[in-house]
């Protein structure tokens, strides 16, 4: 038998979001959503590239009652978003300005904030129904696509609002710097929101500033949905801070320092959240209190020969890890390295991301990360690293990374750049990577 679900869990007259400084109801929000529906040409797979987040909630909603799956690729690239519309049929771009450069029709989406609101039933979706498909950032090779159904969608964003007390009544407001593109920020600024009756901003501030100011135009209790690339902005922005009851961040490790800095100037907790694009988040933990992270409520892993598996209400199946993990008796966990980051210098191996993590540590690195060869089961090859600090040089640097990692995995070479290459999702894709590496490379023999 078939189930169906609501489109969200607000009440007819409760704010649902904020638009360019007024508050959306559910009703205004319906309104907005239907016009949009009756608008959109008739597809089958939307590609759904608004920057703004309220444009985005519109349009995502829109295609759940037209019934089109939305498409969200890693990036609005041309040649990402035209290589999406050969391998999907009848692909359609929904947009709130113009994108350059693509092969498919584009609908420019714009709610008309002038047409009355009507009072309007909660849509209901089906269960089973495929709404999305995901691709993952392709930071460790080709994207692949992820598809979501409603109903797993909804249970996963359940459980995290338990977790974090996501939740009308408890929290009112939310801000959030990650685009709804990524799957944590389609979970945690789309999907959490509607299913907890939680108000979000429709913007997607950058700045410190604008952070800032977003976040004290909006009733208290507050919550900031960030990234490591975000927060380290944000700490050294000089800025007061309206209260925040916490902030979360995910998409990249976050050393102990800045989350410690982060609650000493911002004025609240900061939590991480652990997930992927093909289990959405799973875990979550306190930076500053501990390296273990604690399973959501229904959550469990199982121990494979080869892998560790997520096992959980919102996931059809068992979902393999790309991590590699210290299990504890209380069922907490502890992050190793990923499966694809071990690597061999000189016949000894290492996780990448233990390096970075010890290279993250170094008080006076604002960002860094070690950069593999293409083939480092040669022996021969060396780790180059690029490093954001503006008050060491080399040398400290190096004497630094000495005191913990063995000769054979110390950087040679190591570059100090002004800022790493990360996505807007804090992602260092590979191919942007070699792109600085080599350009560097290259400045440095002339």
């Amino acid at each position: 038998m078939s189930h169906r679900l609501p489109l969200f869990h607000h009440s007819h007259d409760q704010v649902i979001a904020w638009y360019r400084g007024r508050a959306v109801t559910a009703d205004r929000f319906l309104t907005d959503v239907m016009h949009t529906a009756e608008q959109l040409p008739n597809a089958t797979h939307v590609i759904n590239l608004c920057d703004d987040r309220y444009h985005f909630m519109v349009g995502f909603a829109a295609c759940l009652i037209n019934e089109s799956v939305t498409l969200l690729p890693p990036n609005d690239t041309p040649g990402v978003v035209n290589e999406l519309s050969r391998e999907y049929a009848n692909c359609l771009c929904l947009a709130d300005r113009p994108k350059d450069g693509l092969d498919i029709p584009q609908h420019l989406l714009q709610p008309r904030p002038e047409a009355p609101s009507r009072t309007h039933s909660t849509p209901q979706v089906t269960q089973e129904r495929r709404v999305a498909i995901l691709f993952t950032s392709g930071s460790t090779g080709k994207p692949t696509a992820n598809p979501k159904y409603w109903g797993d969608l909804q249970k996963g964003a359940q459980l995290a609002a338990q977790r974090f007390g996501l939740q009308a009544g408890r929290i009112n407001s939310l801000v959030a710097t990650v685009p709804p593109q990524h799957m944590y920020g389609l979970e945690t600024s789309i999907l959490i929101p509607w299913f907890g009756g939680v108000g979000v901003h429709g913007g997607r501030p950058l700045f410190p500033v604008d952070v800032r100011d977003a976040l004290a135009a909006l009733d208290a209790p507050r919550v900031l949905i960030t990234t490591p690339l975000h927060l380290r902005a944000c700490v050294g922005a000089e800025l007061d801070w309206p209260a925040i009851e916490f902030l979360i961040s995910a998409t990249a490790p976050l050393a102990k320092p800045l989350a410690e800095a982060a609650e000493r100037i911002m004025g609240t907790r900061v939590l991480e959240i652990y997930g992927s694009t093909e289990t959405g988040s799973i875990a979550s933990r306190r930076t500053v209190e501990s390296e273990q992270w604690n399973l959501y409520s229904e959550m469990s892993l199982e121990q494979t020969p080869d892998r560790f598996l997520a096992r959980g209400p919102q996931l059809p199946q068992p979902v393999p890890l790309g991590d590699q993990l210290e299990i504890f008796p209380d069922a907490s966990f502890k992050l190793l390295g990923r499966h694809s980051d071990m690597i061999k210098i000189a016949g000894k191996r290492a996780s990448l991301g233990d390096l970075n993590h010890k290279l993250n540590q170094i008080e006076g690195v604002l960002d860094g990360t070690f950069v593999t060869p293409d083939d480092t089961d040669s022996g021969m090859q060396r780790l180059s690293a690029l490093v954001v600090a503006p008050s060491l040089n080399k040398e400290l640097l190096l004497a630094a990374l000495a005191q913990s990692l063995d000769a054979a995995f110390l950087p040679r070479p190591l570059y100090l750049v002004d800022e790493l290459p990360r996505s807007s999702t804090g992602k260092l894709p590979r191919q942007a990577l070699m792109h600085l590496l080599n350009r560097l490379h290259k400045a440095a023999s002339n």
